[in-house]
Order: structure tokens, then sequence, then C-alpha cells
């Protein structure tokens, strides 16, 4: 599986407090998904993660 986060990210961080080994904030303020693939390991929370987004900006593939 492989996540994105695209414009729409409104920058609260949620997906980096439910997954930090997946999602960070750049040096914007805005969250990306610095390991693609997603860690099999991972998944679940990655999932997670784009369930809490308030403004579904993540994208898993």
């Amino acid at each position: 599986m492989f996540a994105t986060v695209n414009s729409d990210c409104i920058k609260c961080g949620a997906c980096e407090e439910i997954c930090p080994q997946v999602f960070r904030m750049n040096s914007y303020g805005m969250a990306e998904a610095y390991i693609n693939p997603v860690p099999q390991d991972d998944e679940e929370w990655t999932h997670q993660a784009t369930k809490s987004c308030p403004v579904a900006a993540i994208i898993l593939e």
C-alpha cells in the first residue's frame, strides 16, 4: 500500500499523532507520508490515520 497526502491538508497533525511511523509534518507544516510503500506492520495504523483525517486528505492506493 502507498500513502499520499494531498493539498487539502489543514495541518492538524492527527495523522502524525496516530501513525508517526508513516506520517510527519514537513518544513511547511503540511503532513506527508515519508515511508512508501507502507510497511505491512503499519497498515492498520495508516488506515486509522486516514479515517481520522478531518478533510480526507490522505489517499491510500
